[in-house]
């Protein structure tokens, strides 16, 4: 079988990073307490922390859950008086819950589910937020974070997720929300924390997280990661990934900064397969009426083959910023990035609705491949600060931001890869098919798999201004205003067997915000907000399947941005001493102008879709003791007008959707996530995540049933520099499926976990 190596630098770091876990795992306990109380101490934390502060090296509590301002200078206000939905997941909300990757952390914010991977959509993070599809829309440190990824935390010191349609911050995208990683910098301190985490089925994870101030204003700081695991309730699933970041900064605590950092991660899986959906008739022709995945029996089914299938991904970002405090009011920061990701896999897809789970019970092991690379540099510029002018007080931010990205997706020929009609009586046929009830990954795979070239190469280039505004225009009323001008430029060549076709599009278009904020205390305040986004044909750039994307043979020039607009109405609060911050929301989300099929062939933007929806969050301390991070969203969905029914070949066919509810949209989402310190030295905690009945399809006849998870853990500080720390996911061992795809499986999630992890800090 022929295989596609993802270029990648020299294995050295993983080296370094399982050398680092041999060490730690060879350390008692003991050892280290004994090494850490002799060790000279440099700050005043009880307990471990893997993530710091911000670039100037101020000292923050990093055992709050409470987060008072967002890292990104396009935030002009704290949390509190930012008139639209902001979630902050701090570093020890990740700590305390355990949290490995993106999709881990996000599970403690309600209103985001995550969709599968399929039918043009890379296998990856595929966020929903408030319902709309926000796999483009993930930044990190406030710049643009392209290609299809399956993100992990390690080197993440918070995760910002904004509710709303948000191109007037980011550009294009944006219908449902953004997310921004922020990632761990230099610190003007000495530090060294690391861990190595344990747990059932096979979970061996070591992080190291090391700072070393080397002059009175350099630092350097090397975040080292190392994981292996099976997963829970899977059979012979697993994933290994390693990763290392290095930054450098100059200049802490002086009017110019400089930062170098760089960041690689390198994973190697036999993926999951997911789930076949089930059928209520046996008929040859049957369609789905309201069907959910089917195991067969058993939820550890695996439909995947051994031999055959695989998936190797690879992330490498460079990164480069200069800051410079013009005055004690005004900031010019200058941010250049280059970032390439690549994926590299084959992997099952149980039975593509072929009827052989209703027919026979069996399952056709048809065969998903993607070989891709995508490459973004970026040049951002951003000015900031505060000024008088007629007696009220202006924060603004301001920008130029210029970005060319390019993405090359071909795949695999996989021989043969076409439904065989799996009969009990055809047995297996060389790998091909599997019984749904007792299937075999370790079937021998006689077909063969080669290398296919032949793929769309898309280029983007955008061009962008930007400016931010609150205007205190009295203490009791603040006004928040932004607007952002963005050019979009992309052109898509496709070299298939059928020849070559070329499109493109240009398009440009202005997006904008406006909030309102009374306060009637100073710690509370009500808003009333307007925002807006747009999403150009071609937006994702070829890493994914977009509503308004190149369709070959439709003249994509006719075709506008989609438009989304959301109006809010909210209320935030500080209380307990502004330990505790509480938030309420209000709103309507409509997305318009969407591309619709109204004939075969024939497209016009004339669709909409509705979101009318709730949110309430509460984060920070109840008590000196007692922490909690818990929020409720609730969305009433609704394709107000999704044009005609058409398959692939854009063809028209009978039916109507009009009125159904929208894909990965659940009604009801509910989390709560909280600790308590039974003495100095002892903390509990535990979490209850709800997530409503999940839609696969615009249809509404294929979903994913409702599911309650629980978690609990338990942390004991042995001394002031090692702790350990249990975590038990998913205690009742319940099997619910947390990503829907539309039509033909959906992904299980892991079963009971159990993780200890014993952590040191220096």
């Amino acid at each position: 079988m022929s295989r596609t190596t993802l270029k990648t630098p020299a294995s050295s770091p993983r080296m370094l990073a399982s050398a680092i876990g041999v060490a730690l795992s060879a350390s008692s306990a003991a050892q280290l307490a004994q090494a850490a109380e002799s060790a000279e101490q440099k700050g005043e934390r009880n307990s471990i922390s893997l993530g710091a502060t911000s670039i100037t090296g101020q000292e923050q509590d990093n055992t709050a859950y409470q987060v008072e301002k967002a890292s990104s200078q396009k935030y002009t206000a704290p949390l509190v008086d930012t008139p639209r939905s902001v979630t902050v997941v701090p570093q020890q909300v990740l700590k305390d819950t355990a949290a490995t990757s993106l999709q881990d952390a996000l599970r403690t914010v309600p209103g985001i589910t995550f969709g599968a991977g399929e039918g043009g959509n890379p296998q990856g993070d595929r966020p929903f937020i408030r319902g709309f599809d926000a796999q483009g829309d993930t930044y990190l440190d406030g710049v643009r974070d392209t290609g299809g990824q399956s993100r992990e935390i390690f080197d993440i010191e918070s995760i910002e997720v904004s509710k709303g349609p948000n191109s007037s911050f980011g550009g294009r995208g944006s219908a449902g929300g953004s997310i921004n990683l922020v990632s761990k910098t230099p610190q003007a301190r000495d530090f060294t924390n690391g861990g190595f985490t344990y747990g059932s089925d096979q979970t061996r994870r070591y992080v190291l997280d090391v700072n070393r101030q080397f002059l009175d204003n350099a630092a350097f700081r090397l975040n080292l990661m190392s994981h292996e695991q099976n997963v829970a309730g899977r059979d012979v699933v697993n994933y290994d990934r390693w990763g290392v970041a290095p930054s450098l900064t100059f200049g802490l605590g002086t009017p110019t900064r400089v930062n170098f950092s760089y960041y690689h991660l390198e994973s190697n899986d036999l993926p999951d397969s997911g789930i076949p959906y089930g059928y209520g008739s046996k008929a040859a022709n049957a369609a789905h009426g309201h069907d959910k995945p089917t195991d067969g029996g058993d939820s550890n089914n695996f439909y995947g083959l051994k031999d055959r299938d695989f998936r190797k991904t690879r992330a490498d970002i460079s990164t480069f910023s200069i800051e410079h405090d013009l005055n004690d009011n005004m900031t010019l920061k200058n941010t250049l990035r280059h970032g390439s990701t690549g994926q590299d896999y084959v992997l099952t897809q149980p039975d593509d609705s072929q009827h052989n789970v209703n027919q026979f019970g069996t399952v056709w092991r048809r065969a998903n491949t993607r070989v891709s690379t995508t490459d973004t540099t970026t040049n951002q510029t951003d000015l900031f600060g505060n000024f008088q002018l007629a007696g009220m007080k202006h924060s603004y931010s301001t920008g130029l931001e210029f970005t060319g990205e390019e993405t090359r997706v071909s795949g695999y020929t996989v021989s043969p890869n076409s439904n065989p009609t799996c009969t009990v009586a055809k047995g297996s046929l060389g790998g091909q098919c599997t019984s749904l009830s007792n299937p075999t990954p370790d079937d021998a795979w006689t077909g063969s798999v080669a290398r296919n070239y032949m793929g769309t190469n898309t280029k983007a280039t955008s061009r962008a201004a930007y400016v931010f505004d609150t205007i205190e225009l009295d203490p009791k009323w603040l006004l928040n205003v932004g607007l952002r001008y963005d050019t979009f430029d992309t052109e898509a060549n496709t070299n298939a067997v059928a020849g070559r076709s070329k499109l493109k599009d240009d398009s440009q278009f202005f997006n904008w915000q406006a909030g309102l904020v009374w306060k009637p205390l100073e710690n509370g305040s009500i808003y009333t907000s307007y925002a807006t986004s747009a999403q150009p044909v071609g937006g994702l750039v070829g890493e994914g399947q977009e509503t308004n994307g190149f369709v070959t043979g439709i003249n994509t020039s006719d075709l506008k941005p989609e438009e989304t607009v959301n109006y809010e109405l909210g209320t935030k609060w500080d209380l307990f001493h502004n330990r505790l911050s509480l938030t309420a929301a209000v709103f309507r989300t409509e997305k318009k102008n969407t591309r619709i099929l109204v004939d075969s062939n024939t497209f016009e933007n004339g669709g909409e879709s509705r979101v009318d929806g709730l949110e309430l969050s509460a984060s920070g301390k109840l008590t000196d003791q007692w922490q909690v991070f818990a929020g409720y969203s609730y969305l009433k969905s609704e394709l107000v007008d999704p044009g005609k029914i058409g398959n692939r070949q854009n063809v028209v066919s009978a039916g109507s959707n009009k009125g159904n509810q929208m894909p990965n949209t659940p009604k009801n989402t509910f989390s709560l996530w909280t600790t308590y310190d039974i003495t100095p030295k002892l903390t509990i905690g535990g979490g209850a995540f709800y997530v409503d009945q999940v839609y696969g399809d615009p249809a509404n006849t294929v979903y994913v049933p409702a599911y309650t998870r629980y978690d609990a853990m338990a942390s004991y500080k042995l001394t002031k520099n090692v702790d350990l720390q249990l975590n038990v996911q998913n205690l009742t061992d319940k099997a619910y499926y947390d990503k829907a795809y539309a039509a033909h499986f959906a992904n299980q999630a892991a079963g009971r976990t159990a993780l200890l992890t014993t952590s040191f800090h220096f």
